[in-house]
């Protein structure tokens, strides 16, 4: 099972390198870009032993304790069963 987590600043932080992309899209002349978050993005390889709620408890529990700081980021996860 893959585990793909995506860690995003909170919306109420300032994101200087997204406002940077964002000024360069423009000059750039890309078209209907309001806005630009950049982030991280982790993949978790997950053992086959593990069951779907257990595998959601442990993400949940990697992503908060080891992932995210808490006061300025957010996550999201998806879990793909192989």
């Amino acid at each position: 099972m893959k585990a793909h987590v995506y860690v995003t600043l909170r919306t109420t932080v300032l994101d200087p390198q997204g406002q940077t992309i964002h000024g360069a899209l423009r000059k750039m002349r890309y078209q209907g870009v309001e806005d630009v978050r950049q982030g991280k993005y982790f993949q978790l390889t997950l053992s086959d032993a593990l069951t779907l709620p257990e595998a959601q408890t442990e993400v949940e529990r990697i992503a908060r304790e080891v992932l995210v700081n808490p006061v300025i980021e957010e996550y999201t996860y998806r879990l793909d069963v192989l």
